[in-house]
């Protein structure tokens, strides 16, 4: 199995080798969610990112490794996402329905139709096959929207305790019942996802407001 190498670069050969690992990533990525994890080869990789597959090797090391790059590359773009959505919805001096709802609109009709999103699901639905990132990664999103919770508890704007279990109910009622449908359906339109929300918002709060 090849490792990195790790050598001392000169500004330049590090714009350079920047230049040829962000190529390499594109071009990974590409692949991996056209094609999928098991057929997709390094060969493959490093001619679609115009370079050698030592230069690959040099930089990821192996198959599995760039395709943890990927998906942590693709996770970082969602967590960013839900982060600012986090911040921007979920104020202090917010009233609580009018958070929850704005931050579940926010995700559902402005992250969940994005390409960064499209990729980041079709990357992780590989796994078993694929390699899946370390479980402190994946739950990011989640543990930022549980830290919310705990604090709106903290306020008396909620009544749990159980921060993360509320969370997950608030997830499922709201977000994960959007994806389900428009799964099935992808001509939902904004005007039901709404009702959705709403309604998902509405059971939240007759348990936990």
């Amino acid at each position: 199995m090849a490792t990195p190498r790790a050598t001392a670069l000169t500004p330049g050969r590090r714009l350079r080798a920047e230049a040829k690992r962000a190529a390499i990533l594109d071009a990974a990525e590409a692949l991996f969610v056209s094609d999928g994890y098991e057929l997709t080869s390094v060969d493959a990789i490093s001619a679609r990112a115009g370079v050698s597959k030592r230069t690959v090797y040099d930089h990821f090391g192996d198959k599995q490794t760039l395709f943890r790059g990927v998906l942590g590359r693709a996770n970082d773009a969602v967590v960013a996402t839900v982060r600012k959505a986090i911040d921007e919805e979920l104020a202090d001096d917010r009233d609580i329905r009018d958070a929850l709802l704005g931050f579940a609109r926010r995700v559902t009709t402005g992250m969940f139709p994005t390409s960064d999103y499209a990729t980041f699901r079709r990357l992780s639905s590989q796994a078993p096959v694929a390699p899946r990132l370390p479980e402190a990664a994946r739950d990011e999103p989640e543990r930022m929207m549980e830290e919310r919770f705990a604090k709106f508890a903290a306020d008396g704007k909620l009544r749990l305790t159980d921060p993360r279990r509320a969370m997950q109910h608030f997830v499922a009622l709201t977000m994960r019942l959007v994806l389900d449908v428009t799964d099935e359906d992808e001509t939902v339109g904004k005007a039901e996802i709404l009702e959705i929300l709403t309604d998902g918002v509405d059971v939240f709060l007759r348990a936990y407001g």
